[in-house]
């Protein structure tokens, strides 16, 4: 079946090691679009951190789509539109704040062009032997402005697409299932990277993004290919008629794959194309 629709993960996917789409993927998904191939954006990042990217792929121009936090909202590109949305209750939010309160981390919200953090939370960590401002790293990468506040419950007087958690890489290995059991079955919890372990609502993944949004499109399971290297792509690689797992991918991804191509740093996403559309 003729392939309709390229989902994919950008960083460590889409972007190469220096934030950056090379020239020849993007030449590959600019001449897919131009055949009539429909791109789709799925990252954990916000819809705002999504923007320059789709601009760049020209995915506007083309009726591309924005998969934002996970998969808890869908937006297409062009106009707007949301096509899919599945948020989490205040009630169980301000829970969860509560919650993760009581361990190291940084908990943050994010809502349209803005980042909200608490004005008594640290906002660097320790990664890779170097002081990283995670909270100036992700506002950087995703075109957002901090909002410092003093209470974080303060910006869940509606429901919220996710809380994002930041820590040291090795505090988030020892700790995640003490910071995810109290909502086992109540909220879906997994790493985006190694310093980020993250909150949305139960059932949100890509994969189940992609299925509730592009049969409005009249697009099957089957004539989509997918691209991604972490844990939260695993879903859409399995769900998509041909998943694709970078070589820098981790294992799990790796075994969700129909096949593995090559790293974010040599232009696995235009090999693979070559190979799959022809």
């Amino acid at each position: 079946m003729a392939i309709k629709a390229i989902a994919l993960d950008i960083d460590g996917t889409l972007t190469n090691d220096r934030k950056v789409v090379t020239p020849r993927t993007k030449m590959a998904l600019l001449a897919a679009q131009d055949a009539g191939v429909k791109l789709i954006l799925a990252s954990g990042r916000p819809v705002q951190g999504l923007r320059a990217i789709a601009s760049e792929l020209a995915l506007s121009e083309h009726g591309g789509l924005l998969v934002a936090f996970n998969g808890a909202h869908v937006v297409d590109a062009q106009t707007d539109e949301v096509l899919y949305d599945q948020p989490i209750d205040s009630d169980t939010m301000r829970e969860l704040i509560g919650h993760v309160r009581d361990f190291d981390v940084i908990p943050w919200i994010t809502r349209g062009g803005e980042l909200f953090v608490e004005r008594s939370s640290r906002h660097v960590i320790r990664y890779r032997d170097e002081d990283l401002d995670i909270v100036e790293h992700e506002c950087r990468m995703c075109d957002l402005v901090p909002c410092e506040v003093d209470d974080l419950l303060e910006a869940c007087a509606t429901p919220q697409d996710k809380l994002l958690c930041a820590a040291e890489p090795e505090y988030l290995q020892e700790r995640w299932r003490s910071m995810a059991e109290p909502f086992d079955g109540r909220l879906s919890a997994m790493f985006t990277a190694d310093f980020y372990f993250e909150f949305m609502a139960p059932g949100v993944d890509k994969g189940r993004a992609l299925a509730g949004a592009l049969p409005k499109l009249g697009i099957d399971a089957s004539e989509v290919v997918a691209f991604g290297d972490g844990q939260n792509d695993v879903s859409m690689i399995k769900w998509a008629g041909v998943g694709v797992a970078m070589g820098n991918a981790i294992d799990e991804a790796k075994a969700a794959a129909d096949m593995v191509t090559t790293s974010n740093n040599e232009d696995g996403i235009a090999l693979a194309l070559d190979e799959i559309l022809g």
